[in-house]
């Protein structure tokens, strides 16, 4: 029997939990955090939790006056514990205003519903084949204070998952209505020229990824440079590497874009610096 985390308490995951009138299922209204399980922990809690706070803050939810980074890991390590987690896992949150309404809710009180199973790996691997990537171009995302965030509303990438299966592509990479790169559908994007790494920047509307922020972080402490910037299709075609970060899988290798064909050593790199990182981390 698995478990989920709902108000409170551990229930049986095929038990009902979701109202007719829920606000996530209704209009959307919430948003979600992945959470990488690492020695049967949550990884980089910390920079998940900050991602949160600001979310509820620009949502205009309203946490419970207990709600802290150690209640939010002691749910999610008995969580863990109780569908016997020990190694890798992927953990997803979802949360949601509470109260009942239309398009104006009746109150802004936040509840959350706790998930987690377990991954094969513990340690971030990297397919040897690699992934082949195109552009989805029906839609483009549009850019205002709420790019950033992970909200319910996840049509756009729906879509594009969609398109790549349909075409027979791992992954679509998605455009801002100026047509710069932005973001994969699971992903946050790196290009890398002469050991340089290029990352979209926040303001054209990608989203901002716990693990992009990590691979930043990681690559400047051992002197990598990383520039955010605005990048086009032109990029991807004189880039001599191309990698994806996702908080659940960590660095995946961009094999192909088109005709272009790119290397891995970047990315074998940061993935082992990115694994000796999160052993720190669980060490602690």
């Amino acid at each position: 029997m698995s478990y989920v985390f709902h108000r409170g308490e551990y229930i049986n995951e095929n038990q009902a939990i979701i109202a007719k009138d829920n606000r996530a299922f209704r209009f959307g209204d919430g948003f979600f955090e992945t959470i990488r399980a690492y020695n049967g922990q949550p990884l980089f809690l910390e920079h998940h939790f900050s991602r949160i706070t600001d979310t509820i803050k620009a949502f205009k939810y309203k946490p419970a006056e207990n709600f802290s980074l150690d209640l939010l890991r002691n749910q999610i390590t008995g969580l863990l514990q109780r569908n016997g987690i020990t190694a890798g896992g992927r953990i997803r949150i979802t949360f949601y205003r509470r109260a009942m309404g239309f398009y104006l809710p009746k109150g802004d009180d936040l509840s959350y519903l706790i998930e987690a199973e377990a991954l094969m790996e513990n340690d971030f691997q990297m397919s040897p084949a690699g992934k082949t990537v195109d552009i989805f171009a029906d839609f483009k995302k549009e850019v205002n204070k709420l790019s950033g965030f992970k909200t319910l509303n996840a049509q756009l990438y729906v879509m594009s998952a969609l398109y790549a299966r349909d075409k027979g592509f791992d992954e679509a990479l998605l455009q801002n209505s100026k047509f710069s790169i932005i973001e994969a559908t699971t992903s946050n994007i790196f290009i890398v020229s002469n050991g340089v790494l290029y990352t979209p920047t926040l303001e054209d509307g990608c989203i901002a990824g716990t693990m992009r922020m990590n691979v930043i972080n990681l690559a400047l402490e051992n002197k990598i440079k990383v520039y955010e910037c605005t990048l086009n299709p032109h990029n991807l075609l004189s880039a001599d590497e191309v990698f994806l970060t996702n908080a659940i899988r960590g660095i995946e290798w961009v094999v192909a874009y088109k005709t272009k064909r790119y290397f891995n050593e970047m990315s074998k790199k940061l993935l082992a610096i990115l694994n000796e990182s999160a052993a720190q981390y669980g060490a602690k």
